[in-house]
Formats: structure tokens, C-alpha cells, sequence
């Protein structure tokens, strides 16, 4: 059974920062898009960053545009192990994160939560004001 295990997450003031890891029990993790998306208190999870199937040399990836020039979300596929580096961090940024797989070879990198059929337990990242 595939599994991700998210850490990292925690309590940061206002402009820092913060480096959430999810590491996959995946075979040939290389090949399987990733994301993360996040659930702030009382809404709906919503997405983040995208990450593609890497063909070891390099990815493309994707932003939801409140976090763009903020965060960046990177894969280190020896290590089976995705990031999602956070500064400059916002009140606005607080939330439950989650790591998600899409487990089809060379599938599409998706910003839908419909795309993705594997799920982390989540991360919670509180900032203050």
C-alpha cells in the first residue's frame, strides 16, 4: 500500500519561512506527478503547487497564484521525497497541508483534487500576525 508521510509543518511568524517534506513508499517515484494542496480553517482544500514526472534531469511545476514568487516545490527522486520550501510566509498561508500522488506513469501534473488518488495525512502550518 502506497504511502505519504508529510512533515515540517509548525508554528512561524509573519514573514518566515518554513520546509514541508513528503516522502512515498512509491516504486519508480520518478514517474508520478506530486502536489500539495492545503486546507485553511473552515474552507475547502484547495490547490497549491504541482510538481511533474521528472526524467531525472528536470520537472516542470506549477503555482496557484497567491503563493507564486513565495513558495517553491521541488522533487529529489533518490530520496523518493518532494518539498515545498515557504517564505515570506502570510496569516493567510495558514492551513492543513497535504502531499498528493498521481499514481499513472507520466501522468499530467493537475491543480484538481480530483486528479490525484493518494493522500498524505496532512502537515498543519500556523502563522502568526
Amino acid at each position: 500500500q502506497v504511502q505519504l508521510v508529510e512533515s515540517g509543518g509548525g508554528l512561524v511568524q509573519a514573514g518566515g519561512s518554513l520546509r514541508l517534506s513528503c516522502t512515498a513508499s512509491l516504486r519508480t517515484f520518478n514517474n508520478y506527478p506530486m502536489a500539495w494542496f492545503r486546507q485553511p480553517p473552515g474552507k475547502e482544500r484547495e490547490f497549491v503547487a504541482a510538481i511533474s514526472w521528472s526524467n531525472w534531469s528536470s520537472s516542470t511545476t506549477y503555482y496557484t497564484d497567491s503563493v507564486k514568487g513565495r513558495f517553491t516545490m521541488s522533487r529529489d527522486n533518490a530520496k523518493n521525497t518532494v518539498y515545498l520550501q515557504m517564505n515570506s510566509l502570510k496569516p493567510e498561508d495558514t492551513a492543513i497541508y497535504y502531499c498528493a500522488a498521481r499514481k499513472i506513469y507520466y501522468g499530467t501534473a493537475s491543480r484538481e483534487i480530483g486528479g490525484y488518488d493518494t493522500w498524505g495525512q496532512g502537515t498543519q502550518v500556523t502563522v502568526s500576525s
